[in-house]
């Protein structure tokens, strides 16, 4: 298991392909949920796409977003994603710790935002993150704000 870490720039084109794909496959396919998965953000100034691969795979991913970039005085956490294969290894806990940590690096001053999946909120409750506000449809699909 590899880990990975680059601005958009760094990205290869197969990298970003992959990557795509996979965020495609899940949000998209697997949830059936169409929504618009090419937003921006991934090449915005400090956007910072973390993934691990095996072999030639990408098999988890997320993106990274300086404070500013969604939110004022916050980082945030997004399009995290691992492999339908890969889930129940323990890979997406390994993932957000790695995440963690960057953002601990990168901005030790600011609280890290992310959009869970409501029914994934014990999941990031295990990573420190707890819930803010009420609960939301996004794209129709239960969502919760959570802080860390």
């Amino acid at each position: 298991m590899n880990w990975i870490l680059k601005s958009f720039s760094e990205l290869t084109s197969t990298e970003l392909y992959q990557i795509i794909q996979l965020r495609i496959d899940i949000f998209i396919v697997e949830q059936n949920c169409p929504y618009r998965e090419l937003d921006g953000k991934d090449q915005d100034e400090g956007a910072l796409h973390l993934f691990s691969t095996e072999g030639d795979r990408i098999t988890s991913y997320l993106r990274i977003l300086p404070p500013g970039c969604s939110y004022k005085d916050m980082s945030s956490l997004g399009r995290v994603v691992t492999h339908s294969s890969c889930r129940g290894t323990g890979l997406g806990h390994k993932l957000i710790e790695r995440a963690n940590q960057i953002i601990d690096e990168r901005w030790p001053n600011f609280t890290c935002h992310l959009s869970a999946q409501a029914h994934l909120s014990k999941y990031y409750q295990k990573h420190g993150y707890h819930t803010v506000g009420e609960g939301y449809l996004e794209d129709e699909i239960p969502h919760i704000g959570m802080e860390r």
